[in-house]
């Protein structure tokens, strides 16, 4: 529901969700890296459109039951496609560094690294610890510097050009309680693709970031109360929350080539920037 000027509460026609848009092989041949890929959020939803547009995909995360079945059920709904799997803890630069490497073997090459891992939570700022603080900004932050900074190296290597997606949120410009080590590891992910980007261009690679609002999904539930999440989503232009996939078709867009002269910005997925 939304507000109107009167203060009356009216419900949008875009309240409901559309259906899921079809794939137009935006990235068809293309060979893509997710990291932090499995479960059910945005890095699934991302790879699951990567290979909806026509890509090979490898996916990574830190708990390897759940990229397994992640794989599976990806490898299943796109028997046509490549799916591959490498486990990955992002606070760890030689696993990160090995990630890239092993994704160019396996791959044959890397066009797109989507770059999703991250760590949220609700502490107020006077009742966080460093260890809480230093853990959000180490996944956060310095986990897409590294994921970055390796890709880079690669892309630096090889005679073709590439593109970096960076999963940022709009608390990098709005301000929540309890998310301050969050929403600072969000505006610092904002702040890495612009100055990547210029650099990024030397290589011929395009560097760009998404930040979403709120999307809706399973995971997000176990961690942030319903009350809470509903509170949000009611702020939204629409009144509701993005459906995952429909974060997805924005990374897709960036890493296509529809987007070829589009570099260091940060897209808002949302009702509004701030």
């Amino acid at each position: 529901m939304t507000a109107t000027d009167a203060g009356t509460q009216v419900i949008s026609p875009l309240a409901t969700p559309p259906a899921e848009t079809p794939g137009h092989n935006l990235l068809l041949g293309k060979k893509v890296v997710v990291t932090a890929a499995a479960g059910t959020g945005i890095g699934f939803a991302s790879a699951r459109r990567a290979l909806l547009e026509g890509a090979d995909v490898l996916i990574s995360d830190w708990h390897e039951r759940r990229l397994g079945e992640a794989a599976e059920k990806l490898s299943a709904e796109f028997p046509e496609r490549t799916v591959t799997q490498r486990t990955c803890n992002v606070q760890e630069t030689a696993e990160v560094d090995a990630l890239i490497a092993d994704a160019a073997t396996q791959l044959g090459r890397i066009d797109v690294l989507v770059n999703n891992a991250g760590l949220g939570g609700e502490t107020p700022v006077a009742e966080m610890t460093d260890e809480e603080w230093d853990r959000v900004l180490d996944i956060t932050l310095t986990g897409t510097f590294r994921a970055t900074r390796a890709a880079l190296r690669y892309f630096g290597s090889v005679e073709h050009g590439g593109v970096i997606v960076n999963n940022a949120s709009v608390l990098g410009w709005r301000a929540q309680r309890g998310q301050a080590h969050y929403a600072a590891a969000k505006a610092g992910v904002m702040a890495l693709t612009r100055c990547s980007a210029l650099e990024a261009a030397d290589v011929g690679v395009r560097i760009n970031a998404i930040a979403p609002s709120i999307a809706k999904h399973p995971f997000l539930a176990k961690v942030t109360s319903d009350d809470l999440l509903d509170e949000l989503a009611s702020r939204e232009a629409y009144g509701r929350a993005a459906e995952v996939w429909e974060v997805a078709a924005t990374v897709a867009m960036l890493a296509s080539d529809y987007t070829t002269y589009l570099t260091g910005e940060v897209v808002s997925i949302s009702s509004q920037r701030a």
